[in-house]
């Protein structure tokens, strides 16, 4: 007996070792494969229009992978510097305007153009918070990321009086760049005090990884103390913080 338990706690060991390992080693080779994937799709498009005499392939018997990587994010930097200035302003103008003379690519290329100003630019324009709403049914909530709000032509024929509409995003799991817009009355949302990125971790999860939950300080009176804890104050101010010896430990004189 004492040896068949000795070897079921050796397997269990084995076990949890390998699940460890696993658990250590599969988002690293992941993250490995996924970058390594886009580094040679980048490659796979900048680097045929490299001329040969600037390419370090052709002088060198090996490939080195990331030169077309470093080469777009150079041209990227360079043209966002030239546009910065009235001649490169002047060419955008231009390309733009050939756009909106084109039925189909106008709108593809408006659409674009404002998600990636919105996304890179306006950072106050972005999801703000995570919250909650009761969707598909009654009792059932899902998760959602709430917009700033806006006055918009909605909210000029929907709103209700002290309860205005407010555009929540409810993305789908394990996807969350899809998912539904919706306007909802503010007064269905729970906010949460998660971020927006435990918001989209826990929905790329489908629940497994959760953000821990932050406790709040109250005070005597039951309202959540907000910012840094410090001494009570007397007419603005501070106390000095008392003495930690006690009176046996005090120096007699």
């Amino acid at each position: 007996m004492t040896d068949a338990a000795g070897s079921i706690s050796g397997m269990a060991k084995i076990r949890n070792y390998f699940l460890t390992g696993v658990v250590v080693c599969a988002p690293l080779a992941i993250t490995v494969y996924i970058a390594w994937s886009f580094i040679g799709w980048v490659d796979s498009w900048v680097k045929p229009y490299i001329p040969a005499r600037y390419s370090p392939d052709t002088y060198l018997p090996f490939v080195i992978p990331g030169f077309g990587l470093i080469v777009a994010l150079v041209l990227t930097t360079l043209i966002g510097f030239l546009t910065a200035n009235f001649i490169g302003r002047a060419i955008v103008s231009f390309g733009e305007h050939l756009l909106d003379r084109m039925p189909l690519v106008r709108g593809l290329y408006r659409a674009l153009k404002q998600l990636f100003e919105t996304a890179l630019s306006n950072k106050n324009e972005m999801f703000r918070t995570v919250g909650m709403v009761e969707y598909p049914r009654k009792g059932v909530w899902s998760i959602v990321f709430v917009a700033n709000e806006k006055q918009t032509e909605i909210n000029e024929k929907l709103d209700k009086d002290d309860d205005p509409l407010i555009a929540v995003f409810m993305p789908c799991t394990p996807n969350p760049t899809t998912g539904f817009l919706m306007y909802v009355p503010k007064s269905d949302v729970v906010l949460l005090d998660m971020s927006i990125e435990d918001g989209a971790k826990l929905i790329v999860s489908a629940g497994l990884v959760a953000p821990p939950q932050k406790k709040k300080m109250t005070a005597a009176n039951g309202q959540p103390i907000e910012g840094m804890i410090a001494n009570p104050t007397v007419a603005g101010i501070a106390q000095p913080a008392r003495s930690s010896r006690t009176a046996s430990s005090r120096p007699k004189r």
